[in-house]
């Protein structure tokens, strides 16, 4: 059952972020058509001016430059904004509002200064319309209802009056129209759902080499880190603190009698005292520290800006803590634990680790259970 909501949860997280892939495709590829429709509302009635309406123009020029401002504005607060706040949710419905206005303001507009009379002039207000879809199937190709529904708001009041004019090439016109959008719609839905195949096999393969990235540094018995991973992240952070000047603590850790409990249990309890013992270090530790398993029951803590006193406390509380771990039918589970503080006087972070390495010897010395510090 865990694994099927995990597997829902993942699958949930991947149409998400398919969803914010085809929102940002859409805003990058229909900046052009913000203006490219404009242009070409200003360009048809340029052509066609003695053949037009002149009122009727000037007021479908001027709606249409309220709508291409608002559509401008809304771009650049998309793309002003912080990438975080690119999301459908936020985004969405805007763009839809702005495109519906835009479109259903074109193809009524085309519809009004289209001239009854006038073959040559209809012809050419079907030709920018027909421009118009093709621009949009390229527009808005993520989003395949947008795409029809732009197309229809354009196309469709032009091609309808001219399916019931008298004559046979008005009416042949408009047909032509209606074939060219269903051909138009079988392409937009084609190239609608390649383009959301592409978008989510690349998160998955996105997510799967997160995943493998991530077993490959992790130890897979206790989910810490495992030892070539411990390394990479500690000379990092062996480096930032010798740079900053900052303190830097070692913690080693060693199971107590972790042999016997293996040769008298099995090491399948020996196991489920290592992930027990994972578990702890995992609930201990800090954001900026890193931990790790170096090797059978070995472990290693790095502390930043920790002085001594602090490191040796957070010791003290894994070796309380591990003490009241139980592991049937293993009676007593015990560590031993060594501290050291480096002040970059060292050759490098293997000083510093082997410093702590001795004062966790010293403590196994001592009767084991208990913390040791670094003379």
């Amino acid at each position: 059952m865990d694994d099927l909501e995990l597997g829902s949860d993942q699958g949930s997280h991947i149409a998400e972020q398919v969803r914010t892939d085809r929102l940002q495709q859409l805003f990058r590829q229909s900046g052009a058509a913000v203006f490219g429709s404009y242009m070409a509302a200003v360009m048809l009635c340029w052509l066609c001016w003695d053949r037009f309406d002149h009122t009727v123009v000037v007021g479908w020029i001027a709606l249409l430059t309220v709508s291409t401002l608002l559509r401008i504005w809304m771009f650049i607060g998309y793309f002003r904004s912080p990438v975080t706040e690119r999301t459908p949710k936020r985004w969405e419905r805007k763009y839809w509002c702005t495109l519906v206005l835009s479109a259903g303001i074109w193809g009524a507009g085309a519809l009004a200064v289209i001239p009854a009379h006038d073959l040559l002039a209809q012809a050419m207000v079907m030709l920018f319309t027909v421009g118009m879809s093709v621009s949009a199937v390229a527009c808005y190709s993520a989003y395949r209802n947008m795409t029809m529904l732009s197309i229809g708001l354009v196309l469709l009041p032009c091609s309808t009056w001219l399916l019931f004019q008298p004559s046979t090439l008005q009416e042949g016109m408009a047909l032509a129209v209606f074939v060219f959008a269903s051909f138009v719609a079988s392409a937009t839905r084609r190239m609608s759902d390649a383009l959301e195949t592409a978008f989510r096999l690349t998160r998955e393969m996105e997510r799967e080499n997160r995943l493998s990235i991530r077993a490959a540094r992790t130890d897979e018995l206790t989910g810490l880190k495992n030892r070539r991973a411990f390394f990479d992240d500690a000379h990092q952070l062996y480096s930032e603190c010798k740079s900053n000047g900052s303190v830097l603590c070692a913690v080693m850790l060693d199971m107590d009698h972790f042999k016997h409990i293996n040769d008298s249990y099995g090491h399948q309890v020996g196991d489920q005292v290592l992930r027990q013992v994972g578990a702890v270090i995992s609930a201990s530790i800090r954001k900026n520290d890193v931990h790790g398993r170096l090797g059978g029951e070995e472990f290693a803590i790095l502390l930043p800006d920790t002085s001594i006193e602090v490191a040796t406390s957070i010791a003290q509380e894994l070796m309380q803590a591990i003490a009241g771990l139980k592991a049937e039918p293993a009676d007593r589970i015990t560590a031993s634990l060594g501290v050291a503080s480096s002040d970059f006087t060292d050759d490098s972070l293997y000083s510093l680790m082997n410093n702590a390495d001795r004062a966790l010897y010293r403590a196994k010395s001592y009767g084991r259970n208990q913390v040791a510090v670094a003379q």
